[in-house]
């Protein structure tokens, strides 16, 4: 289908030319603008689908919508907001805190939870890794350092050999001239 679009007053579909910025169009490249089809914001009979949401809640319960209460299934996932949800500090264990979701029983079993796997948890092995970039960083840059410097020397002692040959050039000549 076609998207309804704000501010296009009509009941229909109508073709406009859309650039950055513009809603029902997200453009690939700087500059880029496209001709697309929308839909006018105007709501009428033809409509298929209209995605509304609740922004205030009047006096009375709209039946099967606002009457009942469904608690949320999914609790945090990431560190952070785990510590925020349960107001706890950072030496606590975070994996005790983890919502679980018990799963339905099964004949004979006894019940089994799922927990999500904590996102951004700073464990050992994660303080190691980083320990082990950070080494090789420092590693790679001493030895570039190093490389330089024995480049450097390299390129010193070849210049004073040229430098060396020139003048012997300079020396043979002028002995031979003499001559």
């Amino acid at each position: 289908g076609f998207p309804m679009k704000q501010g296009v007053l009509s009941v229909g579909r109508s073709r406009l030319l859309l650039g950055k910025g513009h809603s029902c169009f997200r453009a690939r490249r700087t500059g880029m603008r496209k001709r697309k089809s929308v839909r006018g914001c105007i709501v009428s009979n033809n409509l298929a689908v209209l995605n509304l949401v609740v922004v205030k809640k009047g006096d009375n319960h709209i039946e099967g919508l606002t009457d009942n209460v469904k608690p949320v299934r999914l609790g945090p996932k990431r560190a952070s907001k785990i510590r925020k949800l349960f107001n706890l500090a950072k030496e606590d264990d975070i994996r005790k805190y983890v919502i679980r979701r018990e799963l339905p029983p099964k004949e004979g079993k006894k019940p089994q939870f799922k927990a999500p796997k904590i996102q951004r948890l700073v464990t050992p092995v994660v303080l190691q890794r980083k320990r082990a970039r950070v080494a090789l960083k420092k590693n790679r840059a001493n030895k570039k350092r190093d490389d330089a410097a024995e480049y450097a020397k390299l390129l010193a002692m070849r210049l004073k050999e040229a430098k060396e040959r020139k003048m012997e050039r300079r020396r043979s000549s002028s002995m031979r001239k003499s001559q």
